[in-house]
């Protein structure tokens, strides 16, 4: 929840803009300053005062606990120009509510971490739990001295610069491992989630001997608590107290496989006792190694004073998964580039895309990104490369124009990816939408995408699917309609076209759409000459209802209201 703080007439305005864009997300805290910033302190996750910096840190001092705790805040001043990231810019995400609060109020975000101010990812954003000196390391990465990176393996985090390296040589070390070191005083270690514990237990086991079972046989095998990922049991366990409870505590979730699932599974140490109590030979140790991995810890037992153990448990280290995000960038203009999508590109430690696509957001990489650009043509071998890098543990971006899974790069992508790799997609606005954007509603009922590109397609495909649209009255909008060594495909399509639709039929031309040098017209099937179209084109054709209004292209929709309208006008 966020507190929401003013003392003014100007601040409540802005406050109440703020909570009627936020409904649910807010709570607003009335009466006298002080006391409301200790009740919304206490109460909630984040704050927004709408005060001035120098009252809200005097208000906000004696107060303050330790960063891990302390919710973030963000002041905003009262002519609502600047939000500010006052507190807890990265552990109480006060530098992305400032990014959110700017954007709903439409002022300027205004964030003074060293970190974010240079580009770089702080070791507190990069989704990993972290111990050690991270300030000497952090101050250690702003000021380019050399940072040693000691890794287990490679993990998908964001690109980290240049000067942190396996190869540095210098007192300021950045571990990534899930073992349990002794730490210099310039050395921070990030712990990966690659630990995976399998838990068996009685009925009415303890929380306590769960939770003290676990702990003790990380310790001992030198594991980091930090670096558990999960528990894991047997499905008729799933609510049994003590395992629920030890998850709760140890922040992470609990899942859970089917005796069958688990009775399949090849485990050093079966018993005839989980068998006979829950249908499999093996519990603890099954259900760690359910989702692959190597068992660091065979199953263990707990050893209460007095009385027969009531949990067991083993663990195991499963690989680092990498991951592959498909970017679309949309169709060229950045104010059309999701929000998504640049979280996405500043989160890759590769970059894989057409060399012009790369051009046009180079600007947004975080500083030693990996960039591994191509020229046209050798898609399959960028969609090849990508998942290549993502098998090795990076976090890849793959980007394409438009949406990435329109006419470009998520297809070949996924064709060659599996399961080993974690892989999520980024929509982008198409170029078919942004030129619909510009004629005007031209896709106001049912419409279809084709290309007129016979490199992947024979052409007797093609025709079918023109002429399939043509006689069921779908608006259709061809892309790749036209190119130097390919001219002819495109008059072949309209004439199929105009078979079934009038030569007054509105068709809308855009080239370029949302580009620099974007250019568009209306025209007609009877009237469009082909040979005024190329690649860079998007060519829509209306239906028979399609309609030439004020200049724009409009299809209507066809709701009953619309057709009452019009009958009662005529």
């Amino acid at each position: 929840m966020i507190g929401l703080i003013s003392a003014t007439a100007a601040g409540a305005t802005a406050r109440d803009r703020l909570a009627t864009a936020w409904p649910g997300r807010v709570r607003v805290y009335e009466g006298p300053v002080r006391e409301a910033v200790e009740r919304a302190f206490a109460e909630c996750d984040q704050l927004v005062c709408f005060l001035a910096t120098g009252a809200t840190v005097r208000l906000l001092a004696p107060l303050l606990a330790d960063k891990a705790s302390d919710p973030g805040v963000v002041c905003v001043d009262e002519g609502g120009r600047f939000a500010v990231s006052l507190l807890g810019g990265h552990g109480g995400g006060a530098n992305a509510l400032a990014a959110e609060v700017a954007d709903a109020l439409g002022c300027t975000p205004v964030v003074t971490t060293a970190t974010d101010a240079v580009g770089v990812p702080g070791l507190d954003t990069l989704g990993l739990p972290v111990e050690g000196a991270v300030a000497a390391v952090s101050r250690a990465v702003l000021d380019g001295s050399p940072v040693a990176l000691r890794a287990d393996g490679v993990w998908p985090l964001p690109a980290l610069p240049p000067n942190v390296s396996p190869a540095a040589e210098g007192p300021a070390a950045l571990h990534l491992t899930d073992r349990l070191l002794e730490l210099g005083p310039e050395e921070a270690v990030l712990r990966p989630k690659s630990l995976v514990v399998g838990v068996g237990a009685s009925k009415g086991a303890p929380v306590d001997e769960v939770l003290g079972l676990v702990e003790d046989a990380l310790r001992d095998a030198g594991l980091s608590l930090l670096s558990v990922a999960e528990l894991a049991t047997v499905d008729a366990k799933s609510e049994e107290p003590g395992i629920v409870g030890a998850a709760s505590r140890l922040g992470v979730p609990l899942t859970t496989y089917s005796a069958q699932e688990l009775s399949r599974i090849e485990v050093p140490n079966p018993s005839d006792a989980p068998l006979d109590a829950v249908g499999t030979p093996s519990v603890a140790e099954a259900a760690a190694l359910a989702g692959g991995g190597e068992l660091l810890v065979p199953k263990r037992k707990s050893s209460p004073q007095g009385r027969a153990a009531m949990a067991t448990c083993a663990v195991v280290r499963r690989a680092p998964r990498g991951r592959l995000a498909v970017v679309g960038l949309g169709p060229g203009a950045r104010d059309l580039l999701t929000p998504r999508a640049k979280d996405e590109l500043r989160r890759a430690s590769v970059l894989v895309g057409l060399d012009q696509y790369v051009d046009q957001i180079r600007d947004l990489l975080r500083p030693g990104t990996t960039v591994l650009e191509s020229g046209l043509g050798a898609e399959e071998e960028r969609a090849r490369t990508a998942v290549a890098e993502a098998r090795k543990g990076h976090a890849v971006a793959l980007i394409g124009s438009g949406d990435a899974g329109v006419y470009a790069m998520a297809s070949p992508a996924l064709a060659e990816a599996a399961d080993d790799i974690e892989v999520v997609g980024v929509p982008g606005v198409t170029a078919a939408l942004a030129a619909a954007a510009i004629l005007g509603a031209p896709l106001g009922h049912d419409h279809v995408s084709i290309s007129l590109s016979d490199l992947h397609t024979p052409w007797e495909v093609i025709e079918r699917r023109v002429r399939a649209a043509a006689e069921a009255d779908i608006v259709v909008t061809f892309y790749n309609p036209r190119s130097r060594g390919r001219d002819w495909q495109l008059p072949k399509a309209l004439g199929i076209l105009a078979e079934h639709r009038a030569p007054h039929t509105p068709v809308g031309v855009v080239r370029n759409a949302s580009r620099p040098d974007e250019s568009s017209r209306l025209t007609t099937l009877g009237v469009l000459d082909p040979a005024t179209v190329d690649m860079m084109t998007v060519v829509t054709v209306g239906n028979t209802a399609t309609r030439e209004i004020a200049g724009r292209m409009v299809t209507p929709r066809g709701y009953r209201w619309q057709t009452a309208t019009a009958g009662e006008a005529q």
